[in-house]
């Protein structure tokens, strides 16, 4: 039997994490400290870029962009998780929702479109050194991160126009950690043909050809490496690429858990759904500061400056006292 149709929804309930209400507190205040060290550290990454000029470089203008991504793909969907466990609430407005879905198509394209560029990045530095600069140049690198977010925004601008005119069933019921495409073309009455079409060749599209760029990069790196290992270059292109590649595993691991190897809301869709979303913006800036150099050196930098602050702050120096005891 075919499910009434409700042409106008007014709202969604939004399940979330299947949490028993004497747990609510302890996640809360988990999810809490996830999101905060989310926004954070990601912050501080793109800081410490902005004041150290030894940063100054494509590398760490791309991570910038992707810190950036990070802290807004996050704040797209953990907020409203939050309040929905304070208020024990699971309704999300209709326009809510389409603003969900638009802007975490729009950022989670834009962290798959900067880790290609990225790994781009890296095939430039070791396979073609003496060309960095020339192949690197500002104007590429500042072309390279306008297409990321054009493309995104284009992707995702398609997906929410083909939603939009949709109508829903009298079940509105969400059962996923925020608004998800695929679920709430589950939930319509209308014909989800052409929806369907579109996610599985623009989105196909869109997701294959950067982890292609990913994938053939290193494939490319690794060839070069072994064409005369020595433990030398081994060392020296595991520190230029490591963070990276760990970055690439945790992202695209948990894309694939989510939309491949689940296909009902259990526990494992969770845990990925989670991973996904939350855990992994988290731990980008820990992954890019402990395991490299220049973010550590430009970290030190940094807390020598603000130690130094502090103690002209609270120790004036001499010429300052002079002049206030004259003035008194």
């Amino acid at each position: 039997m075919r499910p009434e149709n409700q042409s106008s929804v007014s709202e969604f309930l939004l399940l979330g994490l299947p949490i028993r209400p004497g747990q609510q507190g302890v996640f809360f205040s988990l999810f809490l400290g996830m999101y905060l060290t989310t926004v954070l550290g990601n912050l501080l990454i793109i800081l410490l870029i902005r004041l150290d000029s030894r940063l100054h470089t494509p590398m760490y203008f791309f991570l910038s962009h992707l810190a950036f991504s990070d802290i807004s793909l996050s704040s797209v969907t953990v907020p409203k998780m939050l309040m929905n466990m304070q208020t024990r609430r699971l309704s999300i407005s209709y326009m809510g929702c389409i603003s969900q879905l638009y802007f975490f198509i729009f950022f989670a394209d834009l962290d798959n479109f900067l880790l290609a560029v990225m790994a781009y990045d890296r095939y430039v530095a070791i396979c073609h050194p003496l060309h960095y600069t020339t192949i690197m140049r500002e104007g590429r690198c500042t072309l390279l991160v306008a297409g990321s977010w054009i493309l995104s925004c284009v992707h995702d601008l398609l997906h929410t126009l083909l939603l939009v005119p949709l109508s829903f069933c009298t079940d509105i019921t969400i059962t996923h950690l925020f608004c998800e495409l695929t679920v709430l073309l589950k939930l319509s009455c209308s014909d989800i043909s052409l929806n369907e079409l579109v996610v599985f060749t623009a989105g196909g599209v869109l997701f294959l050809l950067p982890f292609g760029t990913v994938f053939g990069s290193y494939i490319r790196i690794g060839t070069i490496i072994l064409r005369v290992p020595s433990t030398k270059r081994l060392l020296r292109a595991f520190s230029t690429c490591g963070s990276h590649l760990f970055v690439v595993s945790l992202y695209y691991g948990t894309t694939a858990a989510v939309y491949f190897f689940s296909s009902s809301w259990d526990s494992k869709h969770i845990i990925a759904s989670v991973l996904y979303a939350i855990v992994t913006p988290m731990l980008n800036p820990f992954i890019y500061s402990l395991r490299n150099r220049d973010i550590k050196q430009a970290l030190a930098m940094f807390a020598k400056r603000i130690n130094f602050i502090r103690r002209q702050t609270q120790n004036p120096p001499d010429t300052v006292r002079s002049a206030v005891r004259y003035v008194s």
